[in-house]
């Protein structure tokens, strides 16, 4: 499923939000230096707004019609898995992943960056959670559960402190090496505004939707399509951007 989002790159660029401006600050004004590696870089969403906060950026992605995508916006990518991704002697003032530190094994992750990073280099970690309005995302749930029966995707939309125990594994990698400090873990909130249109060319970027049946996904995109046009036609996303940050303090 990892490689499945470059079925349709550019869509993906266009819909997939971007991240808050406080959370690249953040990132940014806690690291060392300039140089920065984006694991899982995608199309270089973060990457760009990394960039245009004054730092140079080395992507990492598998996907090569991703990477490609990223290329023709200005980011240097390695196209790899970060686990098998040679670094060839590279150093980076910070390594960051945006939605996408679980697709990376975070043993290996942890023990990689670690290996990349420069003394007092930091690893940030970060995703994106959706939150529609509570009945439009009710409407929105009884959709997947029509289309999908007896699966859990999207039948319930977990909230940031669920999603927040997703987060206890990498956590504990980071927290296994010498080489980091305590990971910290902080919270971003914005807001952004869709029309149907907008949300409904996002929905097939989630992962997995790419691979449903060709019926099943134009199913959920009418029935989302009702429940947005029953709203109104237009809603006020929250978004809480969550984030675990963690310090090289040592060699690993």
């Amino acid at each position: 499923m990892a490689e499945s989002f470059g079925s349709n790159a550019e869509r993906y660029d266009r819909a997939r939000p971007r991240y808050p401006d406080a959370l690249i600050d953040a990132i940014v004004t806690g690291s060392p230096g300039p140089e920065v590696l984006d694991v899982g870089c995608g199309t270089g969403i973060a990457a760009r707004q990394f960039q245009a906060a004054g730092c140079r950026v080395l992507g990492v992605e598998p996907d090569a019609r991703m990477a490609e995508l990223a290329r023709q916006s200005g980011i240097e990518v390695d196209v790899a898995s970060f686990e098998d991704w040679d670094p060839a002697g590279r150093t980076f003032d910070a390594v960051v992943a945006g939605q996408a530190w679980h697709w990376v094994d975070p043993v290996a992750g942890a023990a990689k960056a670690a290996q990349v990073l420069c003394p007092h280099g930091r690893l940030s970690v970060f995703w994106n959670v959706f939150q529609p309005p509570p009945d439009l995302g009710d409407a929105i749930a009884a959709v997947y559960r029509r289309a999908l029966p007896g699966s859990p995707i999207f039948n319930r939309l977990p909230s940031p402190d669920e999603y927040s125990t997703l987060l206890a594994k990498p956590i504990d990698a980071m927290r296994a090496l010498d080489a980091f400090s305590e990971p910290e873990q902080s919270r971003f909130e914005w807001e952004r505004s869709y029309t149907r249109d907008e949300w409904l060319e996002l929905v097939p970027t989630a992962g997995g939707h790419s691979q449903f049946p060709p019926a099943t996904l134009e199913e959920i995109l009418t029935g989302i399509g009702a429940a947005i046009d029953a709203w109104g036609g237009s809603f006020t996303m929250r978004y809480t951007a969550l984030m675990i940050t963690t310090t090289r303090t040592a060699a690993p």
